[in-house]
């Protein structure tokens, strides 16, 4: 019958709707189009005005059951990466299950990688297609920085937007075809290069502190060093693992958090412009979402055809950074 595996059989994605241009943030910040454009390769930004990352992600996934020719009936389970869910819990997972119409008694969960969320999500829901426990998982990444982000602070408001991004994985067995391998890593003792604290309110019996500082922080000279060289020793990893030459890929889709360190890993990885997809100018970083939603552009944009060899390879913060290689 031949090896089960793991297959994309649909994409979705749903930005958020209101688009903030580099000239608008000129009037909030010391801030220029040229310097944003420059260092970033960000020209606008998706930012929510209203809705919830599960609305999002809801629209997101129902666009990849539709295009895998399923109904949410037949997802066994859902996975979101978020670092920036609707509630504390519940999970998004169980937001987006019960919006799209999951059968009840279907495991939901999130998985709280940052950038790295959707490949971490997509290694799980692999996992749980290989070992025969679902035939089809709902995989999805969606981040709303805009609501975690200090927006006087140049350094890291320019950087962001708002998105989700979605694909079917179903099992399939026989083919050549399919999430050839992935591969998931973390370093908890460089947290304080890239990171978001979040404080509860206080019980009346701890000591008094600081609960404002809840925002963004990132060095951003470590972290472009760290993304770059993460990045780079990830897509070695399973270009390597899996008996591939730079001629072999088709299509790089890495997380979109600076063109600066997308176009450094490229160079280190001898790869040409055309094997590299970018979207960031349309919506900056988006987090967990960024590499579903620019999977989802290339298929529509007709530059994904079967049997291409795709490596999508994601840095962010923890540290977490992973990589994975799909033949279409």
């Amino acid at each position: 019958m031949g090896e089960l595996r793991s297959k994309i059989t649909g994409t979705g994605s749903e930005p958020a709707s209101k688009v903030v241009t580099n000239l608008e943030l000129e009037g909030l910040v010391d801030t220029s189009d040229e310097w944003i454009s420059t260092r970033t390769g960000i020209k606008e930004r998706r930012v929510t005005t209203g809705e919830q990352a599960s609305e999002l992600a809801a629209g997101a996934a129902k666009k990849a059951i539709k295009a895998a020719g399923i109904t949410a009936k037949d997802i066994d389970l859902v996975v979101v990466g978020t670092v920036t869910p609707d509630m504390v819990f519940p999970s998004t997972a169980c937001f987006v299950a019960a919006s799209v119409g999951v059968r009840a008694g279907v495991p939901a969960f999130d998985v709280s990688a940052a950038c790295s969320g959707f490949i971490y999500a997509l290694d799980i829901a692999d996992k749980y297609v290989k070992g025969g426990a679902a035939k089809n998982v709902l995989v999805i990444g969606v981040d709303f920085f805009s609501r975690i982000i200090d927006w006087s602070d140049r350094g890291t408001c320019v950087l962001f937007g708002d998105g989700a991004g979605a694909v079917v994985l179903s099992a399939t067995r026989g083919a050549k075809t399919g999430l050839l391998s992935s591969h998931i890593h973390s370093d908890g003792r460089k947290w304080e290069t890239l990171y978001a604290p979040s404080h509860p309110h206080p019980n009346p019996f701890e000591k008094k502190t600081d609960h404002s500082k809840t925002n963004v922080k990132m060095n951003g000279s470590d972290t472009f060093k760290l993304a770059v060289r993460t990045m780079t020793n990830a897509a070695r990893e399973v270009i390597e693992l899996n008996g591939l030459k730079p001629a072999d890929i088709k299509l790089l889709i890495p997380h979109q958090a600076n063109v600066r360190i997308m176009k450094a890993t490229q160079q280190r990885l001898g790869l040409s412009d055309d094997q590299v997809f970018s979207n960031i100018e349309k919506y900056g970083n988006t987090s967990a979402a960024s590499i579903p939603i620019a999977l989802d552009e290339a298929c529509a944009g007709g530059l994904i055809k079967k049997g291409d060899v795709i490596i999508l390879v994601a840095f962010g913060g923890g540290l977490t950074w992973a990589s994975a290689a799909i033949r279409w």
